[in-house]
């Protein structure tokens, strides 16, 4: 992918079931359960709309209860003990999960010289670790309001629907991005005015219903299937083109010379 000539250009991700192949909220249900911020019942609600999410029977009206279903249950949960939680276990409930061909792509997209972009409806506490876990430029995601570092319960802005596309077009008129010149990805109809705000939109394992809006706006079709731990995910190549991975010491460069060296003999 080469840089359009001109100004700025960025890409922008969803998350859920596009960059991982889960649900960023429900993944971290268990620690919040083991850390006293979930009941059992909580839980199992938590699980039930992470099943109608992961097979796509979530519908507005639903994903709206759920929304308010949240809002409810953080409100007064202390904000440093979620961030607390969320530090300690994200690698070990995301890593998982990744999409290779997402990270693929991101790191096509910082070697042409574009921004990165996250941009979820899950909370800012999990979002934005995720996201600099993945060396992204930036992160939109739904923040809740705070009051004397507790939740209340309210939402000072939702990132969802066209919401979505209102905040990547604040983010363009502020980091100067050419939005005919970026790109967009996601899974989710709802997320159909984030995919035509740019150039090039692309459905994520479409269902029916998107995969129909695709071909009549001219989107592009994609396929992710391979999650892995982040670790693996990152190809060689995808390493050298993002500038993300360095062999540290004589001794690691060594080692791996002589591996290779052993496997080619």
């Amino acid at each position: 992918m080469r840089r359009p000539a001109g100004r700025r250009t960025a890409a922008f991700f969803d998350l859920d079931k596009t960059i991982i192949a889960t649900s960023s909220t429900a993944a971290f249900s268990r620690p919040f359960l083991a850390g006293g911020l979930l009941s059992r019942g909580a839980v199992l609600r938590a699980a039930y709309a992470h099943f109608l999410f992961l097979v796509g029977s979530a519908d507005a009206d639903q994903t709206e209860r759920m929304r308010a279903h949240l809002s409810s249950m953080v409100t007064g949960w202390p904000v440093e003990q979620v961030s607390s939680i969320v530090a300690e276990t994200l690698h070990e409930l995301i890593d998982p999960y990744v999409y290779s061909e997402a990270v693929e792509l991101i790191a096509q997209h910082r070697a042409a010289g574009r921004d990165v972009v996250v941009v979820s409806a899950s909370g800012a506490e999990l979002v934005e670790p995720i996201a600099a876990m993945l060396g992204a430029d930036h992160a939109v995601s739904t923040r809740m309001e705070v009051v004397d570092g507790r939740y209340t319960g309210g939402i000072d802005f939702y990132a969802y629907g066209d919401n979505k596309a209102a905040e990547i077009y604040r983010l363009a008129a502020e980091y100067g991005y050419d939005l005919d010149g970026s790109y967009a990805y996601s899974d989710s109809i709802t997320d159909a005015p984030m995919l035509d705000s740019v150039g090039h939109g692309f459905a994520v394992n479409p269902d029916r219903t998107l995969r129909r809006l695709a071909a009549e706006e001219g989107w592009g079709v994609l396929t992710f299937n391979r999650p892995v731990a982040l670790r693996r995910a990152i190809s060689p190549r995808a390493s050298v083109a993002a500038g993300a991975a360095v062999l540290v010491g004589t001794g690691a460069a060594l080692v791996l010379w002589r591996a290779l060296r052993r496997r080619g003999a």
